[in-house]
């Protein structure tokens, strides 16, 4: 159990911690009400796709968003988060790979 989260289960969906269910209840209510679209779960970007050198194969570097959705036809990207997972050097790196790659800033609730 990283970071002392709960797994936790809503409507049949799994999720890393109540945290993260309490949010997508919000945002399942804004989807409700019109305020966004196109919400959805665990969205996989790519970082840095696979490559080989030699006979070796070095595996591609992928972030996962908690949620996405659109907002005014922009995309937003979520990521739930706990003060101490913030700090965390992998998702730091993974941050800043993604707002490279995709010139998107990730809202942390």
């Amino acid at each position: 159990m990283k970071y002392h989260n709960i797994k936790c289960e809503y409507k049949g969906i799994k999720f890393d911690s109540k945290k993260e269910r309490d949010y997508y209840i919000i945002l399942e209510n804004y989807e409700k009400r019109g305020l966004i679209t196109d919400l959805k779960r665990q969205v996989k970007f790519e970082l840095q796709p696979s490559y080989k050198i030699g006979n070796e194969t070095i595996r591609s570097i992928s972030y996962y968003a908690d949620f996405t959705y659109k907002k005014d036809n922009e995309l937003v990207v979520v990521d739930v988060k706990s003060s101490a997972t913030r700090k965390d050097k992998v998702y730091i790196l993974k941050k800043k790979l993604f707002m490279y790659k995709y010139k998107i800033k990730i809202e942390e609730v």
